[in-house]
């Protein structure tokens, strides 16, 4: 944590599994107005706490509020054979509404990059967002990401979904 910060930042722990749950679903809700299964969510993220191969997710407290999740982030990794290095991408942001505009995301970002730039070997971090997620574009230009020039596509394998979540 950096001097004068009110966040703190920690690998999350198979006890914050309610808390992440209940993160997603409201990050679904809000953002595309996706309602995801619950029982869903608690095997992914349960998956994901148990095997780190899948994806870290990191979990931000203010210190006014300790052992109250204000946000997280979950990151994975892709090798890059073009560059010969990982691209760590940043997927399933959440920041409660408590505590947003208090340097939550900032922090939490801030926290992923010193430990990418530490490892030696990862190029770069990405994300996606919606398009008309305009708050949340804001937030990633300031922090000096940029828009790349790809358009992302997909295709759904189980039948399930009719979304690109």
């Amino acid at each position: 944590m950096s001097a004068g910060s009110a966040v703190r930042v920690r690998p999350a722990q198979r006890e914050d599994a309610a808390a992440l749950v209940r993160f997603q679903r409201r990050m679904a809700w809000e953002t595309e107005g996706a309602r995801l299964d619950e029982s869903d969510l608690q095997r992914g993220i349960g998956r994901i706490l148990a095997d780190p191969r899948c994806g870290r997710y990191l979990v931000a407290e203010l210190e006014d509020q300790p052992g109250r999740p204000a946000g997280t982030l979950l990151t994975s990794a892709e090798w890059s054979d073009w560059r010969g290095a990982w691209i760590w991408w940043i997927t399933s942001v959440w920041v409660e509404p408590f505590a947003r505009r208090r340097g939550v995301y900032r922090t939490l970002y801030a926290h992923l990059a010193r430990e990418a730039r530490a490892t030696g070997d990862v190029c770069s971090l990405r994300l996606y967002v919606e398009r008309a997620n305009h708050g949340a574009r804001r937030t990633y230009r300031e922090l000096g990401m940029r828009e790349l020039s790809y358009d992302l596509y997909w295709q759904d394998l189980t039948g399930a979904a009719d979304s690109g979540a």
